[in-house]
């Protein structure tokens, strides 16, 4: 992968404030899923007919499946729901089920499930480009210094969405330096290209 390839302008930023308490309308889920080396190509179809068939489901807002862009059998699922209760209807459905009977095969460790509130998204209904780069950023900040990071991730969203490429522009440093005080654990940015 070149050092410095254009990136998809679709920005999800999300926060798991009591996410299911609140009642989050739309509710974001994304989902962590490792498998063996070997069954990467078996996992990535697998993945990406999943992607598609939830695309089709009843308050899907968005679905997409991403790959590590140097660790091939990492890959994450980013989903967008209308509310709960269409997540919790995708999630008993015979389809999703197979899905995650046929992954238990090629894992090494449990999807992982992550349920978000919305800090900054861009149009959902925007183009799925073939061949975009996702950057999937985990952020930890120290509990008095919540509300300094939730705008801080906000205006990145903004930000980076008005970028062409969003490739290491000057807010994006501006971002990390300003995070550094406030973090209460590594800052951490993983790339992961489309899967098609």
């Amino acid at each position: 992968m070149p050092a410095f390839r254009s990136c998809t302008a679709l920005v999800f930023l999300m926060a798991a404030f009591e996410v299911f308490a609140q009642g989050a309308a739309p509710l974001y889920v994304v989902t962590y899923v490792e498998v063996r080396p070997p069954a990467k190509t078996d996992a990535a179809t697998l993945l990406k007919n999943h992607r598609d068939a939830t695309r089709r489901d009843e308050g899907n807002l968005r679905s997409e499946a991403v790959q590590h862009a140097t660790r091939p059998g990492q890959f994450v699922l980013l989903t967008a729901w209308k509310d709960q209760k269409a997540y919790e209807a995708h999630a008993a459905a015979a389809s999703t089920r197979e899905f995650r009977d046929k992954l238990q095969g090629l894992r090494n460790s449990p999807a992982d499930d992550r349920f978000h509130n919305a800090l900054s998204v861009g149009d959902l209904d925007g183009p799925r480009p073939a061949r975009g780069v996702y950057v999937v950023t985990h952020v930890d900040v120290i509990p008095p210094r919540k509300d300094d990071a939730v705008g801080l991730l906000k205006n990145l969203g903004d930000a980076s969405r008005r970028d062409d490429g969003n490739v290491m522009t000057p807010h994006v440093r501006e971002f990390r330096d300003k995070l550094a005080p406030m973090s209460g654990a590594l800052y951490d940015e993983r790339l992961y290209e489309t899967v098609n």
